[in-house]
């Protein structure tokens, strides 16, 4: 009897242990409002998940936890509530990039779990994101680990922007590979895109704040995990420039115990031309912290360091100077560019407050102001840190419109903490931020606004010392890089040089491609300032490239993607106010394009094309400027050269 009881005491504790098991391992599904994505959620033992678009998994199995002072929370994961909740709004930025009003709509699921984690998870119609939050009593605790493992069902193809360390500006090639191909450990920026048969998932991240930012590292098969660079514990100082860590501790982040963290996205593109106008990663970020935006100037800017000041046909000798700035001054006022740049040479490296004598600041910047244009000052992101008060506050009594913030280089969370912080000391001063030398800024610009657009991309610049900046990557760019926020690539070369015939020449650069593919660029490429890099002088001498570039803006009310494919070509069409924009790239591939204006509003327009030359696969510089008439009922042929490009300007005819 005693041995029957004990059997019968046994299985009823089994079956209570596995009452219990089954109520903590609960499943979730959370769908897009428009129902093509649905995001399978598992917790128990795990926090894991799938994404599925129309009912096929991309995403298998994802999990995520979070290990702080020593303790990993979310492995097991014990639900004690879920909550659902949905937005359908719609947003203006303060500073618009491709659209003037934007759709913000999600599907959100909040589980709540034991032991002070809780995860929130969204499915919009452009992709899915997930993060964790805490509610921990300590008010200050260490994370040692974030994990974010990305598993995919198939053995798909990446581009993956490979880099050698966390010490980087995050100006890289997005290659393709299969994702076993990758060796176990390869490091990458943002964004990786998946080919998940067809269908493009980009990952990335939003609401960086008091937190490195996430890399991304090979698993050894069909995943990616996330990596964080680590809290920096001591550092050491290159020249003026090169901070590194020199010593690291063995956590990611000292933080505030009850917090959100950062959003892990996925966005999702059923057709490459959507990666365009993905808008997942600016609807993820934080409201802004600037209540009146409505100084915030977006335009275009004429840039001296590219060109490396070389103007001629003058009486002066040209270089970084008083004259030559104020001939910049000229060529802006001339065409109506908001700026110009004094890029490197104006201080004496090491004191942003000692102006080199060549150069004379109250008089380049009281002769910008009657001529209405602004001055944007280039600083090594180090020297600035250091003098931060004094040089914002020098800068405000020149009235100078903005900062180009160069050499961070780093990502980790004592950057992370600056890129807010001058974001916030700049705005006080109404002032802009133009952030180079790394990524990680340009997940930032819905909560700061007047950071006007970021670097952390491989761009024109390179054309000085490499061969690297070839149509084969200029048109991979959009689908790539360019999904994270502005991206301050610097087009506009004059010197344009067909397959075969470029030379990497530091003072006298030259693009790769032709004339058309650099002035497409100014449609296709989003950034709110946008670089005019060559020489003023070249421009005067081109007057018929100045009436389009002229008058394009920076920004836009609304983007159509007409045509595209991942690093082959792509035609878009943007609008501001009533003109339209169309700019069309190829990659070496020359090509016939059809394209029809069925976008456009009815009524007639005055289109003026520029379209490569007969002779633009010999001669980049060749091109054809036509004027004609068009309408939504227009179809065109547009004919691309190897490298090539197609842009025009449509104004509605009076």
């Amino acid at each position: 009897m005693f041995a029957l009881m004990l059997r019968l005491s046994s299985l009823a504790f089994a079956l209570a242990a596995l009452a219990a098991s089954a109520a903590a391992q609960q499943a979730y599904s959370l769908r897009s409002p428009d129902g093509r994505l649905e995001i399978r959620i598992r917790t128990g033992e795990r926090l894991s998940w799938d994404l599925l678009v129309r009912g096929r998994a991309v995403v298998e199995n994802a999990t995520a936890s979070i290990r702080i002072d020593g303790k990993r929370l979310g492995a097991p994961f014990r639900p004690r509530g879920a909550k659902e909740r949905s937005q359908d709004a719609v947003l203006e930025p303060q500073v618009k990039l491709k659209f003037a009003r934007i759709r913000e709509r999600y599907n959100e699921l909040r589980i709540e779990a034991e032991g002070g984690l809780a995860a929130t998870f969204r499915a919009y119609n452009e992709g899915a994101a997930y993060r964790l939050e805490t509610s921990l009593p300590a008010a200050r605790v260490k994370v040692q680990e974030e994990e974010a493992v990305f598993r995919f069902p198939q053995d798909y193809l990446v581009y993956y922007p490979e880099e050698e360390s966390f010490f980087s500006h995050n100006e890289r090639t997005y290659s393709p590979h299969k994702l076993s191909g990758l060796k176990a450990g390869t490091l990458a920026s943002l964004p990786a895109v998946v080919d998940a048969g067809g269908v493009k998932i980009a990952l990335a991240e939003a609401g960086v704040e008091d937190y490195p930012g996430l890399w991304l590292r090979a698993a050894g098969g069909p995943a990616l995990e996330a990596v964080f660079p680590p809290y920096p514990l001591k550092e050491s100082l290159a020249k003026d420039r090169d901070f590194r860590v020199v010593e690291a501790a063995d956590s990611i982040a000292e933080t505030r115990g009850a917090r959100t963290f950062p959003w892990r996205a996925l966005a999702v593109a059923e057709k490459d031309g959507d990666l365009l106008t993905n808008m997942l990663v600016w609807l993820l970020q934080e409201p802004s912290a600037i209540p009146d935006a409505s100084w915030i100037r977006p335009g275009k800017v004429a840039w001296d360091w590219w060109n490396a000041c070389n103007v001629y046909g003058v009486d002066f000798r040209s270089g970084v100077n008083t004259a030559t700035y104020k001939y910049f001054i000229d060529f802006a006022a001339k065409y109506g560019l908001e700026y110009i740049i004094l890029d490197e040479g104006w201080y004496k490296l090491g004191n942003v407050l000692e102006v080199v004598p060549e150069v004379n600041m109250e008089e380049i910047t009281s002769y910008a102001r009657q001529k209405n244009v602004g001055v944007i000052l280039w600083v090594v992101w180090k020297t600035l840190a250091d003098q931060l008060q004094p040089a914002l506050d020098q800068f405000a009594r020149w009235g100078v419109k903005g900062i180009k913030v160069d050499f961070m280089q780093r990502d980790d969370q004592k950057l992370v903490r600056f890129y807010h912080d001058l974001a916030r000391e700049a705005a006080k001063r109404k002032m802009l931020v133009d952030y180079h030398g790394a990524q990680r800024p340009a997940l930032m610009t819905r909560t700061w606004p007047n950071i006007i657009s970021t670097e952390g991309v491989k761009g024109l610049e390179w054309s000085k010392w490499s061969s690297e900046i070839q149509p084969t990557h200029t048109v991979m760019l959009p689908f790539t890089r360019m999904l994270l926020g502005p991206m301050d690539f610097t087009p506009g070369a004059m010197r344009n040089a067909a397959r075969g015939s470029f030379a990497a020449i530091f003072q006298t650069p030259m693009s790769m491609g032709t004339r058309c593919h650099q002035l497409a660029m100014y449609v296709v490429y989003e950034s709110p300032l946008q670089m005019l890099s060559d020489s003023p002088t070249n421009y005067l001498r081109e007057p018929e490239m100045m009436e389009f570039l002229g008058p394009v803006p920076s920004t836009w009310d609304e983007t159509v993607a007409l045509d595209a494919k991942i690093g082959e070509y792509v035609v878009v069409a943007r609008r501001h106010g009533k003109d339209w924009y169309v700019g069309a790239m190829t990659n070496w591939t020359p090509r016939e394009l059809d394209v029809t204006l069925d976008f456009l509003p009815q009524g007639e327009y005055l289109m003026t094309a520029y379209e490569d030359g007969v002779n633009a696969s010999r001669v980049g510089m060749d091109y054809r400027m036509t004027k004609t008439r068009a309408n939504r009922s227009t179809r065109l042929k547009i004919r691309l050269a190897p490298g090539g490009g197609w842009a025009a300007r449509l104004t509605p005819a009076k």
